[in-house]
């Protein structure tokens, strides 16, 4: 017996992704996301409910508002797609067979993994879209992380060994972070902004060491690669800006759902035997 078809999990984060959208405008302007209905930006025209369907709404529409006819930008129909592909693939590696019955753990597991791709996914697109890492997700985000990974211990294990469990994570937060201030103190701010910072700290209290250096390893050459493409296709040169978040958060993603993996792979290598 299925737990959850796979449409319905994808559906789910679809509308995750539609909320995400909602979410990095509404923070960038300052307005609540909660007590006013989705509106065009451009039009400020009232968006009905059933021209806000995720994904679909897009296509049928054509990629345009209804009201003044101008382009919706297609980060929103990629956000919600990648939000419904995340979800999916969260459950796929999680509980594959998609059976019964879901352990206590597994369930923990699933919500945090759920939940914190889309607050990467969020701080991705905001970084993306403004050059700024906000503080009002990032800093709750790190909390939650620690908080969700000691319940999740518990639920498997016993308090003995709590205090060595958070002694890891705490460390992974401060390797990360404290690698992303001393960059911010030695360049005075030139190579790294200040919300990548409190990133690092939500990156190493979510995935843990050693698993944080598999992310910075996964940022950084993902970074170096695509930095390099863009000069070649002369899009960016050498003295450009680059979000570094938009590197951070994808490499965090890949690294909490496959970085066991990667690092024994990594470490299978006949250099390291």
């Amino acid at each position: 017996m299925t737990l959850l078809p796979p449409i319905f999990i994808f559906i789910l984060g679809l509308l995750i992704g539609s909320f995400i959208n909602c979410l990095v405008y509404r923070l960038y302007i300052e307005q609540s996301f909660i007590r006013s209905r989705s509106f065009c930006p451009n039009c400020r025209a009232t968006i009905c409910w059933f021209n806000n369907i995720p994904l679909l709404s897009y296509l049928l529409l054509r990629g345009r508002c209804r009201a003044c006819r101008q382009k919706i930008s297609l980060s929103y129909p990629l956000v919600e797609l990648a939000g419904g592909l995340l979800f999916l693939l969260i459950f796929l590696v999680v509980r594959p067979d998609f059976t019964y019955p879901l352990a206590w753990p597994l369930i923990l597991t699933i919500i945090r993994d759920w939940f914190f791709a889309a607050v990467l996914l969020a701080l991705f697109l905001y970084d993306f879209k403004y050059y700024l890492v906000p503080d009002i997700i990032a800093i709750p985000a790190a909390l939650l992380a620690l908080a969700f990974n000691l319940a999740i211990h518990l639920s498997t294990s016993s308090l003995s060994d709590l205090w060595s469990v958070l002694g890891r994570y705490l460390l992974a937060g401060a390797v990360a972070g404290g690698f992303f201030l001393l960059l911010f103190i030695i360049s005075r701010g030139r190579w790294i902004g200040g919300g990548d910072i409190r990133l690092g700290f939500l990156m190493g209290f979510l995935v843990g060491w050693p698993l944080v250096l598999v992310a910075l390893f996964l940022a950084y050459v993902s970074g170096a690669l695509i930095g390099l493409g863009l000069i070649a296709a002369q899009k960016k040169t050498m003295q450009s800006i680059v979000p570094f978040g938009t590197f951070l958060a994808p490499a965090t993603i890949i690294t909490l759902l496959f970085g066991e993996q990667l690092l024994s792979f990594y470490l299978s290598w006949p250099l390291f035997l």
